[in-house]
């Protein structure tokens, strides 16, 4: 049973976009390693910009910044 978590920044991924990653991680793993897309879980954790660094700087400063 393949298990995929995906974590993005919560900044409006649309339920419609979420679907779409749900469905292609599945039929990636259908197509690559042959994995049972009826026991394939993907979760999407969305993080708040405040809570996701990078560079030693969080998201939400990087952005205020254009980055």
């Amino acid at each position: 049973m393949p298990y995929v978590n995906i974590k993005i920044t919560k900044e409006g991924a649309t339920p419609e976009q979420k679907a779409r990653l749900i469905q292609g991680v599945t039929q990636l793993l259908v197509d690559v390693l042959g994995k049972n897309p009826k026991t394939t879980v993907v979760v999407i954790d969305e993080v708040d910009t405040d809570n996701w660094g990078m560079a030693g700087e969080s998201i939400t400063v990087r952005r205020a910044r254009g980055e």
